[in-house]
């Protein structure tokens, strides 16, 4: 795997750091900005809704940019609003700073994203998806929990400082790694059907394939693809839904003490960075056997941990063992998106990131309407049971419609998605 995409892997992990960090330091932002924690609750809805909103506008925006010159944009604006967020003394600033810092993390996923398969080998976009993710995943161990202790110590806006400093070294490093090559909109000679053109492992060639905006979006069309950004966003909205609660569950259910919390998020992610790393062993080779076997583990285990929460050991083993699942299958089916959309790849990437952050917000909203009705905080892990159960039915209508249209299609996909099946 090139050096440039675990460089792109540290930029995302930055940003990663700064989507989560705002748990463990909204007292302190309500407290010095003089309102209140549901207000201070709203910086995370205003990052999430631009991440929604923000993945394909930038994407598509971007599409008349370099590579470099894109990701370049993104990480300065992304890194100019933690410096004003870092500043500012009004609460309204510090909002519409996280809306600007959101909308250019969504376009730096998306770019690099295709960047980051473009530079792989072809048969390789599994693993280089494994590599983005695991900067999120890192984020979740490490980022996370070392923001809130700056923000513990030296208050909530060094939280911000830090990040605004970790990515000056991206920054360098995608001015030195990362080619430069033209815009798609004036690169011209790619394959009439969008596919990926020989050599595909350059940058210059990958930007090239998608032909502009409306040659990426006509290879959007394919009904797979928009079945695949759908599993996304169920098996992502069951992991934050239960993800979100987790705290309350394992202190008010399980009887962990609160001091051990810490503690139990970066256990679930560890367990997320094995699950990214597990997909970018198989994500490309078999990856229909992943997501079955992974997709019924993962809603299995979310009805156990329901079942079992009383029970401590079994627990804490099934935090770590369901944050594997879960990035397992939710990174392969990243992977499977960029797989399905060759001719589109900015885009494909803009669309899987909107997904994913669509599942990131509907799915603790429908674990908060079940906690609200009165089911306690087991009621979130059958939600998301629930949700990955939804997403294997998904999956079996589509892989029944397209049977019955003559393309009997797990054997076929499976066949398309293997090493030098192209």
């Amino acid at each position: 795997m090139p050096f440039a995409v675990y460089l792109l892997g540290l930029a995302v992990f930055a940003q990663g750091t700064s989507e989560f960090m705002l748990s463990g330091l909204l007292p302190g932002i309500a407290r010095d900005l003089n309102v209140s924690i549901p207000a201070a609750g709203l910086l995370t809805s205003a990052f999430a809704a631009g991440m929604v909103v923000g993945a394909p506008l930038m994407a598509v925006l971007s599409l008349r940019w370099s590579r470099r010159f894109a990701l370049l944009a993104f990480l300065v604006v992304f890194l100019l609003a933690h410096v004003v967020g870092a500043v500012t003394t009004g609460y309204g600033v510090l909002l519409v700073s996280r809306a600007v810092a959101a909308l250019a993390n969504a376009g730096f996923l998306a770019v690099a994203m295709a960047t980051a398969i473009s530079l792989a080998p072809p048969d390789a976009k599994g693993r280089a998806t494994s590599v983005l993710l695991g900067g999120v995943t890192a984020a979740c161990v490490a980022g996370v929990p070392g923001g809130a202790l700056l923000g513990e110590v030296w208050g909530w806006r060094s939280a911000f400082w830090a990040v605004a400093l970790a990515l000056v070294p991206a920054i360098v490093a995608v001015l030195r790694s990362v080619p430069a090559e033209p815009p798609a909109d004036e690169t011209h000679g790619a394959p009439a059907g969008g596919g990926e053109p020989a050599g595909g492992g350059t940058g210059g060639a990958g930007r090239g394939s998608s032909g502009g905006a409306r040659g990426e979006f006509r290879a959007l069309r394919r009904p797979r693809l928009l079945v695949l950004l759908l599993l996304g966003a169920l098996v992502n909205g069951a992991t934050f839904c239960a993800f979100t609660y987790l705290a309350p569950l394992l202190t008010g259910v399980t009887g962990i003490g609160a001091a051990w919390m810490p503690g139990m998020l970066a256990l679930f992610g560890l367990g997320s960075f094995a699950g990214v790393t597990i997909s970018g062993r198989f994500a490309d080779r078999r990856p229909v056997p992943l997501l079955v076997s992974g997709g019924v583990a993962l809603a299995a285990g979310w009805a156990v941990f329901a079942l079992t929460a009383g029970a401590p050991a079994v627990a804490v083993a099934l935090v770590f063992v369901q944050g594997l699942l879960s990035f397992a299958v939710g990174s392969t089916l990243i992977s499977q998106v960029l797989y399905a959309a060759t001719g589109a790849p900015t885009l494909a990437g803009g669309f899987a990131t909107a997904a994913l952050n669509v599942g990131a917000t509907f799915g603790p909203w429908l674990g908060g309407l079940a906690l609200g009705s009165g089911y306690g905080f087991r009621a979130p892990l059958w939600v998301s049971a629930a949700l990955v159960g939804l997403s294997l039915a998904v999956a079996g209508a589509a892989r029944l419609t397209s049977a019955n249209t003559g393309t009997p299609a797990a054997d076929q996909v499976e066949t398309e998605l293997r090493p030098g099946a192209r």
